[in-house]
Protein backbone atom coordinates (compact mmCIF):
# COMPACT_ATOMS: atom_id res chain seq x y z
CA UNK A 1 0.00 0.00 0.00
CA UNK A 2 0.97 3.51 -0.59
CA UNK A 3 0.98 5.65 2.21
CA UNK A 4 1.43 9.57 1.52
CA UNK A 5 2.44 11.70 4.13
CA UNK A 6 3.16 15.21 5.38
CA UNK A 7 7.20 14.66 4.90
CA UNK A 8 10.11 14.83 4.11
CA UNK A 9 11.77 11.81 5.83
CA UNK A 10 12.01 11.41 9.66
CA UNK A 11 9.12 14.20 10.50
CA UNK A 12 6.72 12.73 13.24
CA UNK A 13 4.14 12.24 10.60
CA UNK A 14 6.60 9.71 9.07
CA UNK A 15 6.81 8.17 12.25
CA UNK A 16 3.10 8.06 12.41
CA UNK A 17 2.72 6.02 9.57
CA UNK A 18 5.80 3.64 10.08
CA UNK A 19 4.57 2.52 13.83
CA UNK A 20 1.11 1.44 12.48
CA UNK A 21 1.84 0.64 8.44
CA UNK A 22 5.53 -0.53 8.77
CA UNK A 23 4.69 -2.52 5.79
CA UNK A 24 3.60 0.73 3.48
CA UNK A 25 5.38 2.04 0.70
CA UNK A 26 5.61 6.08 2.25
CA UNK A 27 5.83 8.54 -0.15
CA UNK A 28 6.70 12.23 1.09
CA UNK A 29 4.56 15.21 0.42
CA UNK A 30 5.80 18.83 1.12
CA UNK A 31 2.39 20.40 2.22
CA UNK A 32 -0.65 18.80 4.20
CA UNK A 33 -2.92 19.71 0.81
CA UNK A 34 -0.84 17.73 -0.99
CA UNK A 35 -1.50 14.89 1.23
CA UNK A 36 -4.89 14.92 1.35
CA UNK A 37 -5.44 15.81 -2.78
CA UNK A 38 -3.14 12.80 -3.46
CA UNK A 39 -5.91 10.28 -1.33
CA UNK A 40 -8.22 12.00 -2.73
CA UNK A 41 -7.32 11.75 -6.21
CA UNK A 42 -6.64 7.97 -5.37
CA UNK A 43 -2.95 8.17 -6.14
CA UNK A 44 -2.42 6.30 -2.91
CA UNK A 45 -4.24 4.12 -0.88
CA UNK A 46 -4.34 6.12 2.11
CA UNK A 47 -3.01 9.63 3.30
CA UNK A 48 -1.50 10.59 7.06
CA UNK A 49 -2.11 13.93 8.18
CA UNK A 50 -1.42 15.90 11.87
CA UNK A 51 -4.50 16.97 13.21
CA UNK A 52 -3.64 18.36 16.65
CA UNK A 53 -1.02 18.73 19.52
CA UNK A 54 -1.32 18.10 22.78
CA UNK A 55 0.53 21.46 23.61
CA UNK A 56 -0.37 23.74 20.42
CA UNK A 57 -3.71 22.72 19.95
CA UNK A 58 -5.44 21.83 16.50
CA UNK A 59 -3.88 21.97 13.19
CA UNK A 60 -6.12 24.54 11.64
CA UNK A 61 -5.00 23.82 7.77
CA UNK A 62 -5.81 20.23 8.48
CA UNK A 63 -9.55 21.34 10.27
CA UNK A 64 -9.92 23.39 7.81
CA UNK A 65 -9.04 21.69 4.65
CA UNK A 66 -11.28 18.44 6.16
CA UNK A 67 -14.37 21.03 6.21
CA UNK A 68 -13.58 22.60 2.64
CA UNK A 69 -12.77 19.39 0.74
CA UNK A 70 -14.93 16.85 -0.16
CA UNK A 71 -12.42 13.79 1.35
CA UNK A 72 -12.33 10.10 1.75
CA UNK A 73 -13.18 9.35 5.45
CA UNK A 74 -10.57 8.76 8.50
CA UNK A 75 -9.81 5.44 9.20
CA UNK A 76 -8.04 5.67 12.21
CA UNK A 77 -6.28 7.97 14.55
CA UNK A 78 -2.23 7.17 15.38
CA UNK A 79 -1.43 9.23 18.85
CA UNK A 80 2.53 9.79 19.00
CA UNK A 81 4.48 10.75 21.80
CA UNK A 82 6.22 13.87 20.87
CA UNK A 83 10.10 14.19 21.73
CA UNK A 84 12.21 17.67 20.31
CA UNK A 85 16.02 17.37 20.65
CA UNK A 86 18.28 20.35 19.52
CA UNK A 87 20.61 19.06 17.31
CA UNK A 88 23.28 20.74 14.73
CA UNK A 89 26.13 19.40 12.16
CA UNK A 90 28.77 17.72 13.77
CA UNK A 91 31.53 20.12 12.58
CA UNK A 92 29.87 22.35 14.78
CA UNK A 93 29.09 20.49 17.41
CA UNK A 94 32.05 21.66 20.02
CA UNK A 95 30.73 25.80 19.80
CA UNK A 96 27.12 24.74 19.76
CA UNK A 97 26.24 26.81 22.20
CA UNK A 98 27.04 29.89 19.75
CA UNK A 99 24.23 28.98 17.34
CA UNK A 100 23.55 31.91 15.73
CA UNK A 101 19.96 31.06 13.79
CA UNK A 102 17.70 28.11 15.14
CA UNK A 103 15.08 26.76 12.52
CA UNK A 104 12.38 24.28 12.86
CA UNK A 105 8.32 24.06 12.79
CA UNK A 106 6.54 26.33 14.44
CA UNK A 107 5.00 24.18 16.84
CA UNK A 108 8.20 22.98 17.57
CA UNK A 109 9.58 25.94 17.99
CA UNK A 110 6.82 27.10 20.72
CA UNK A 111 7.14 23.60 22.57
CA UNK A 112 10.36 24.69 23.28
CA UNK A 113 10.06 28.23 24.04
CA UNK A 114 11.60 28.70 27.15
CA UNK A 115 15.13 26.10 26.42
CA UNK A 116 15.70 28.68 23.21
CA UNK A 117 14.97 31.66 25.19
CA UNK A 118 17.59 30.17 27.85
CA UNK A 119 20.01 28.98 25.63
CA UNK A 120 19.98 31.21 22.81
CA UNK A 121 18.76 35.19 23.66
CA UNK A 122 20.77 36.50 20.57
CA UNK A 123 19.93 33.76 18.16
CA UNK A 124 17.29 34.37 15.59
CA UNK A 125 14.58 31.94 15.18
CA UNK A 126 13.22 30.61 11.99
CA UNK A 127 9.82 28.86 11.31
CA UNK A 128 10.03 25.89 8.44
CA UNK A 129 7.70 23.77 7.00
CA UNK A 130 8.45 20.76 9.35
CA UNK A 131 11.05 19.45 11.67
CA UNK A 132 12.78 17.39 9.15
CA UNK A 133 12.86 20.08 6.40
CA UNK A 134 15.04 21.59 9.29
CA UNK A 135 17.09 18.96 9.99
CA UNK A 136 17.66 18.32 6.54
CA UNK A 137 18.74 21.68 5.79
CA UNK A 138 21.10 22.58 8.62
CA UNK A 139 22.79 19.08 7.60
CA UNK A 140 23.21 20.48 3.97
CA UNK A 141 25.20 23.23 5.19
CA UNK A 142 27.86 22.61 7.91
CA UNK A 143 29.29 26.47 6.80
CA UNK A 144 26.23 28.04 8.61
CA UNK A 145 25.91 27.93 12.59
CA UNK A 146 23.05 26.84 12.44
CA UNK A 147 20.89 24.59 14.47
CA UNK A 148 17.45 22.89 14.37
CA UNK A 149 14.81 21.51 16.82
CA UNK A 150 13.22 17.84 15.71
CA UNK A 151 12.94 14.14 16.36
CA UNK A 152 15.78 11.54 16.83
CA UNK A 153 14.91 9.77 13.69
CA UNK A 154 16.02 13.16 11.89
CA UNK A 155 18.82 13.26 13.31
CA UNK A 156 19.83 9.91 12.34
CA UNK A 157 18.51 10.17 8.88
CA UNK A 158 20.48 13.35 8.39
CA UNK A 159 23.40 12.99 9.96
CA UNK A 160 23.21 15.95 13.00
CA UNK A 161 24.18 15.48 16.21
CA UNK A 162 22.41 16.21 19.19
CA UNK A 163 23.72 18.35 21.87
CA UNK A 164 20.54 18.56 23.69
CA UNK A 165 17.48 16.37 24.41
CA UNK A 166 14.11 16.36 25.53
CA UNK A 167 14.17 20.23 25.33
CA UNK A 168 10.33 20.95 25.56
CA UNK A 169 8.88 22.47 27.83
CA UNK A 170 6.31 19.88 28.96
CA UNK A 171 6.80 16.18 29.74
CA UNK A 172 3.50 15.43 28.18
CA UNK A 173 3.19 15.87 24.78
CA UNK A 174 1.64 14.15 22.16
CA UNK A 175 0.49 14.78 18.21
CA UNK A 176 -2.70 13.36 17.14
CA UNK A 177 -2.42 12.17 13.35
CA UNK A 178 -5.43 10.79 11.15
CA UNK A 179 -5.90 8.62 8.26
CA UNK A 180 -8.05 9.20 5.80
CA UNK A 181 -8.34 6.24 3.11
CA UNK A 182 -10.77 5.68 0.03
CA UNK A 183 -10.98 2.26 1.70
CA UNK A 184 -11.09 -0.04 4.66
CA UNK A 185 -7.94 0.05 6.49
CA UNK A 186 -6.44 -3.76 7.60
CA UNK A 187 -4.66 -2.73 10.95
CA UNK A 188 -2.92 -5.73 12.70
CA UNK A 189 -1.61 -3.24 15.95
CA UNK A 190 -4.46 -3.36 18.85
CA UNK A 191 -6.54 -0.42 18.98
CA UNK A 192 -7.27 1.96 22.05
CA UNK A 193 -11.06 2.84 21.82
CA UNK A 194 -13.02 3.69 18.86
CA UNK A 195 -14.53 7.17 18.17
CA UNK A 196 -16.23 9.26 15.72
CA UNK A 197 -15.58 12.48 14.27
CA UNK A 198 -18.66 15.45 12.85
CA UNK A 199 -18.73 19.12 11.39
CA UNK A 200 -21.89 21.28 12.82
CA UNK A 201 -22.43 24.43 10.90
CA UNK A 202 -25.45 26.30 13.05
CA UNK A 203 -28.39 28.11 11.30
CA UNK A 204 -27.77 31.60 10.97
CA UNK A 205 -28.77 34.27 14.09
CA UNK A 206 -30.56 32.09 15.94
CA UNK A 207 -30.22 32.08 19.60
CA UNK A 208 -29.38 29.17 21.11
CA UNK A 209 -28.28 26.49 18.58
CA UNK A 210 -25.00 25.14 20.02
CA UNK A 211 -27.10 24.69 23.33
CA UNK A 212 -29.77 22.90 21.03
CA UNK A 213 -26.85 21.13 19.46
CA UNK A 214 -25.19 19.88 22.42
CA UNK A 215 -28.34 18.93 23.77
CA UNK A 216 -29.43 16.79 21.10
CA UNK A 217 -26.28 14.34 22.78
CA UNK A 218 -26.35 14.81 26.20
CA UNK A 219 -29.78 13.69 26.83
CA UNK A 220 -29.06 10.60 25.06
CA UNK A 221 -25.82 10.56 27.08
CA UNK A 222 -23.73 10.67 24.09
CA UNK A 223 -20.20 11.50 25.72
CA UNK A 224 -18.28 14.00 23.43
CA UNK A 225 -14.72 14.13 24.02
CA UNK A 226 -14.17 17.33 21.76
CA UNK A 227 -15.79 20.07 20.73
CA UNK A 228 -13.95 23.52 18.90
CA UNK A 229 -14.92 26.05 16.49
CA UNK A 230 -13.53 27.19 13.70
CA UNK A 231 -14.20 30.52 11.68
CA UNK A 232 -16.44 29.61 8.25
CA UNK A 233 -14.17 32.29 6.01
CA UNK A 234 -17.26 34.11 5.35
CA UNK A 235 -17.09 37.28 7.36
CA UNK A 236 -16.49 37.49 11.15
CA UNK A 237 -18.63 35.89 13.79
CA UNK A 238 -19.33 32.69 11.21
CA UNK A 239 -18.20 29.92 12.90
CA UNK A 240 -19.22 25.56 12.19
CA UNK A 241 -18.45 23.40 14.93
CA UNK A 242 -15.68 20.25 15.08
CA UNK A 243 -17.10 17.33 17.15
CA UNK A 244 -15.92 14.39 18.45
CA UNK A 245 -17.76 11.92 19.64
CA UNK A 246 -16.88 8.48 21.96
CA UNK A 247 -19.41 6.24 19.80
CA UNK A 248 -19.94 5.10 16.45
CA UNK A 249 -21.85 7.44 14.01
CA UNK A 250 -23.93 4.19 12.62
CA UNK A 251 -25.28 3.71 16.49
CA UNK A 252 -29.01 4.41 16.85
CA UNK A 253 -28.98 6.91 19.47
CA UNK A 254 -26.21 8.60 17.23
CA UNK A 255 -28.57 8.34 14.31
CA UNK A 256 -31.47 10.31 15.76
CA UNK A 257 -28.97 13.00 17.47
CA UNK A 258 -27.87 13.62 14.22
CA UNK A 259 -31.53 13.80 12.55
CA UNK A 260 -32.66 16.20 15.26
CA UNK A 261 -29.52 18.54 14.79
CA UNK A 262 -30.48 18.23 11.60
CA UNK A 263 -34.18 18.97 11.87
CA UNK A 264 -32.88 22.50 14.06
CA UNK A 265 -31.64 23.85 10.70
CA UNK A 266 -28.01 22.73 11.61
CA UNK A 267 -25.87 21.03 8.47
CA UNK A 268 -23.54 18.02 9.65
CA UNK A 269 -20.34 16.69 8.06
CA UNK A 270 -19.94 13.37 9.01
CA UNK A 271 -16.17 12.31 8.58
CA UNK A 272 -16.01 8.92 9.64
CA UNK A 273 -16.16 6.22 12.52
CA UNK A 274 -12.38 5.03 13.44
CA UNK A 275 -10.17 3.35 16.01
CA UNK A 276 -7.40 4.79 17.82
CA UNK A 277 -3.41 3.71 17.89
CA UNK A 278 -0.66 4.93 19.96
CA UNK A 279 2.61 4.99 18.81
CA UNK A 280 5.22 3.16 20.90
CA UNK A 281 6.55 5.17 23.91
Amino acid sequence: MKAAFFGPEATFTDIAVQSVFPEASRVAYRTIPECLEAVKAKQVDMAVVPLENALEGSVNLTVDYLYHEELPPIRAEIIVPIEQHFMVHPANAGAWRETEKIISHSHALAQCHQFLRREFQLAEVEAMGSTAAAAKYVSEHPELKWGAVANEMAAELYGLEIVRRAIHDYPFNHTRFIVLSNEELHIEKTPDFLKSTIMVTLPTDKAGSLHQVLSAFAWRKINLSKLESRPLKTGLGNYFFMIDLNHSLEEKLVRFSLEEIHALGCTVKELGTYYRYMADE
